[in-house]
């Protein structure tokens, strides 16, 4: 196999396990301000992301990263044709990430709304526009040999919003699950209904996702190529059905996983579609940025495998000991003992 190949399949990986795994936290602070019924509940909240969402989002600054080292020719384009959504992400990531550390921090009431809504447009925002950034990417870029023809709000498009709404309530989902398996008693139960009301909205958007890519881009052609790819969305599928099923029998941890898996063959899906695309051209495919027209040098791809191996698991280790460590159920009593 082409080291172009293993970096592709690495690219998306990165990408799935980062959304997998952020994808909680964005729920949980968009869900914040409606189960956070009171300063327990609220301090449970943030109790529950704060031990790991700065672990999480080391997945994305990887997957960036990824894509500067692999196809450095994407990563430039990528941010020059979509800089003013990627930089309001950022600002977002930055906004939520202060929010958490400081509201616990606050001295009044004022301060702590503040924060709040910190906290609140800091997770929703990046939940939205990734899934806006991406679904774009699935139906190609407007961009030839000359530049790029798009603007901000071309890709505010209606396969874009139905990506994005996507990602938005498939977050809230597996956010309002994390939530109700870390905290306790009517917080949980309330974590636990709101999870399941969204989760029919993300079954919604799902149907239209899937029908609408057959209209909107040409995902599909890959697996119409090679039939056996089809089992991938169809695991997505499926452990999306199980999520919601799950949720009703209140077995959380179960319908976590299968959430986490529903998120993985998503990405995959779309990364499957792609190949051997990174960036497609809406214009005309001879001018589409792909795994073998934008990588590194094949010697740069083979260190960075090497780097791999030795040094992802050892982030992999320390995440799970870090999930291991903060696994209990917080409690009024457990809040009294912590910072959060």
């Amino acid at each position: 196999m082409e080291f172009q190949v293993i970096w592709f399949i690495l690219w998306g990986l990165l990408w799935a396990v980062y959304f997998a795994l952020d994808g909680f936290d964005f729920g949980a602070g968009i869900l914040y301000p409606f189960i956070g019924k009171d300063e327990i509940s609220k301090k449970a909240i943030i109790h529950a992301i704060g031990p790991v969402w700065n672990g999480n989002e080391v997945w994305l600054i990887t997957a960036g990263g990824a894509t500067f080292a692999a196809f450095p020719t994407t990563y430039a384009y990528m941010f020059s044709y979509l800089y003013t959504p990627l930089l309001i992400i950022l600002f977002a990531l930055i906004l939520r990430g202060v929010a958490i550390e400081f509201r616990p921090k606050a001295l009044t009431e004022g301060e702590r709304k503040l924060w709040d809504v910190g906290i609140f447009i800091g997770s929703v925002v990046p939940a939205f526009l990734f899934g806006v950034a991406f679904g774009n990417i699935f139906i190609g870029l407007p961009f030839d040999d000359k530049g790029y023809y798009g603007a901000l709000f071309s890709l505010i498009n209606p396969y874009g919003i139905v990506v994005g709404l996507l990602f938005l309530f498939t977050f809230i989902v597996h956010g309002g699950i994390w939530v109700s398996l870390r905290s306790s008693n009517e917080l949980s139960a309330n974590s636990s209904k709101m999870a399941i009301r969204f989760w029919y909205l993300a079954l919604i958007f799902a149907v239209v996702f899937l029908i609408l890519t057959a209209f909107y881009t040409n995902l599909y052609n890959n697996f119409i190529k090679l039939p056996h790819w089809f089992l991938v969305p169809a695991t997505a599928v499926f452990a999306l059905i199980l999520t919601g099923y799950y949720l009703k029998k209140n077995k959380n941890l179960r319908a976590f996983v299968s959430s986490t898996i529903f998120i993985l063959a998503l990405i995959f899906s779309g990364v499957i579609g792609l190949y051997p695309n990174l960036i497609p051209s809406s214009i005309d495919a001879k001018y589409s940025l792909t795994i073998f027209n934008s990588s590194s040098s094949p010697y740069t791809l083979k260190i960075m495998t090497i780097v791999v191996i030795l040094f992802v698991p050892v982030v992999i280790f320390y995440q799970a000991w870090a999930y291991k460590t903060f696994s209990y159920k917080i409690t009024k009593e457990k809040l009294s003992e912590e910072e959060y």
